[in-house]
């Protein structure tokens, strides 16, 4: 079920943004740029994160889903066979095919504002852009972007339940409140 405050625009990351989202990864943030798109619940789900991290190491995963309530129902889809549904239609649907293709310019096109890491140029996320290979990194995008960007993270969006409603994606335990 996709949520009303999709597309959002990036904001930047706060020290509580970033405590949060640590407390969602179990280790400190790295590289973030901006909160791409927060969960309706408040917290931050997807960070916009620099292509290069401050350690100099190249990080091609822009659009990160940070949510672990999002991502454990990712996972469930991904366990439930979703990605090879999807790459079974990219195979056999031109037009899918097509749109996957642009939404992994889109993607590269949006990392490219944010600076040049030759190392990765050309690369993008989730199997981009001839297959789906994570659908966390589809979701990130998709949500990152706005409807209609990318095909595959739109539709797994549709798929899953409001994992906002009953809680917080960081718990106050966890968020350190």
């Amino acid at each position: 079920m996709k949520p009303e405050s999709w597309p959002q625009e990036p904001a930047t990351v706060t020290e509580a943004d970033a405590a949060a989202v640590s407390a969602q990864l179990g280790r400190p943030i790295r590289g973030a740029h901006a909160v791409a798109w927060r969960c309706p619940c408040g917290q931050p789900a997807v960070i916009e994160t620099e292509p290069r991290l401050p350690d100099g190491s190249p990080f091609p995963t822009t659009y990160y889903l940070t949510c672990p309530k999002a991502a454990s129902a990712i996972g469930r889809l991904e366990g439930g066979g979703v990605m090879k549904d999807m790459n079974e239609r990219l195979a056999t649907d031109e037009d899918l095919a097509a749109q996957h293709r642009r939404s992994h310019d889109d993607y590269l096109a949006r990392r490219a504002k944010l600076g040049d890491v030759p190392e990765i140029a050309g690369v993008s996320a989730g199997g981009m852009p001839d297959r789906v290979k994570c659908l966390h990194a589809l979701v990130g995008h998709a949500l990152a972007a706005g409807p209609g960007v990318d095909p595959c993270g739109d539709e797994a969006i549709e798929m899953l339940p409001e994992w906002w409603k009953h809680s917080s994606c960081a718990s106050e335990q966890e968020a350190g409140e």
